[in-house]
C-alpha cells in the first residue's frame, strides 16, 4: 500500500443508539446473501467495518470450526459486538478495533474478506480495497456491498424525504464520501487491481406496516440525534427547524397504509 494514508474519514452516521440499533438488525441472510454460497466450514473470514457484530456472528456460526475476525474503528461498537458474541455463545469469533487502510494482518491471511456498507463512507475506497485484497489469500474473495442513495425510491411523495435525500448527499460529499457507492463498486474493484469481478445487486424493501414504522422511526431519530443531524447543523446545511420538519416527514411517511421505500445495493465478489 502507499506510504501516505488517506485523510481521516468522517462517518456521516456516527454511533448514536438509533444508528447502532438499525445496524444490529442486519443479518447474514438479509444483508449478505450474496456471500453465503462462498462460505464453508473451516475457512477464515475478516469482517471489515463489522459494527455491532450481528452479521459477523452469523458468519461465525456458518463457518465453524473456522474463525471470524471483526474489525471496526469504534472501540465502543467493538465492545457491543463482543457482548453480542458472548450473549449468543459464539466462540469462534474475535473483535478488534482497526484501521481499514492499515490492516494489522499478514498478506494472504483470510479466505474471505467482507465489508458491508463501508466503502460509501471512505475518502479512498480504492485504497481500502487494495488493503482488503492484500490480506485475502490467493484465490480467496473480497465481498463488498453498498447502498446507492440516489437509486432509492419511495411512495407516496413527501417533500420532507426529498429534503432528507438532498441533505444526506450534501453531508456525505462534504465529508469526501460517496453516497451513491453501489453503482461504483465494479469500477473501484477494478481500480484496486481485481481482474475477476462478479457484480450482483439486491434490495432492502420497507412496504409493510411494521417495516414502514421501523424505517420511519430509525430515520426520524437519526435526523435529530445522530451525527447526521449534528453535521447538518455544523456545516450550516440546515437549522433545527429544518431537521424537525424532516423528522416529522419521516413519521408521516411511516404512518401511511401504502408506503414503499426501496434501497438498492450494489454487490461485488472480487477474487484475489
Amino acid at each position: 500500500m502507499s506510504d501516505e494514508l488517506p485523510q481521516e474519514d468522517v462517518y456521516s452516521h456516527g454511533h448514536h443508539e438509533s444508528v447502532v440499533r438499525a445496524h444490529a438488525a442486519r443479518t447474514a441472510e438479509n444483508s449478505a446473501a450474496f456471500v453465503l454460497p462462498h462460505l464453508n466450514p473451516g475457512i477464515t473470514l475478516l469482517d471489515v467495518g463489522c459494527g455491532p457484530g450481528s452479521i459477523t456472528c452469523d458468519f461465525a456460526s456458518m463457518i465453524a470450526p473456522g474463525h471470524v475476525t471483526g474489525i471496526d474503528r469504534s472501540p465502543e461498537v467493538i465492545r457491543q459486538a463482543q457482548a453480542l458474541a458472548a450473549e449468543r455463545d459464539v466462540r469462534n469469533v474475535d473483535f478488534v478495533a482497526g484501521n481499514i487502510y492499515d490492516l494489522e494482518f499478514n498478506d494472504g491471511t483470510f479466505d474471505v474478506v467482507h465489508a458491508h456498507q463501508v466503502l460509501q463512507h471512505l475518502t479512498d475506497p480504492v485504497e481500502a480495497l487494495r488493503e482488503m485484497r492484500r490480506v485475502a489469500k490467493p484465490g480467496g474473495i473480497v465481498a463488498i456491498r453498498d447502498a446507492d442513495f440516489h437509486g432509492m425510491s419511495w411512495y407516496p411523495a413527501f417533500p420532507e424525504l426529498d429534503e432528507w435525500m438532498a441533505l444526506y448527499q450534501r453531508i456525505a460529499r462534504r465529508n469526501d464520501a460517496e453516497p451513491d457507492a453501489g453503482r461504483r463498486l465494479v469500477s473501484w474493484a477494478q481500480s484496486a487491481g481485481f481482474t475477476d469481478v462478479a457484480p450482483t445487486s439486491s434490495n432492502w424493501l420497507y412496504a409493510t406496516d411494521q417495516q414502514r414504522r421501523w424505517q420511519a422511526r430509525v430515520w426520524s431519530e437519526r435526523v435529530l440525534h445522530s451525527a447526521f443531524g449534528e453535521q447538518a447543523l455544523e456545516y450550516g446545511f440546515a437549522n433545527p427547524s429544518d431537521l424537525a420538519r424532516i423528522s416529522a416527514g419521516w413519521h408521516r411517511w411511516g404512518s401511511t397504509h401504502d408506503g414503499w421505500f426501496l434501497i438498492p445495493n450494489g454487490e461485488v465478489i472480487a477474487r484475489a
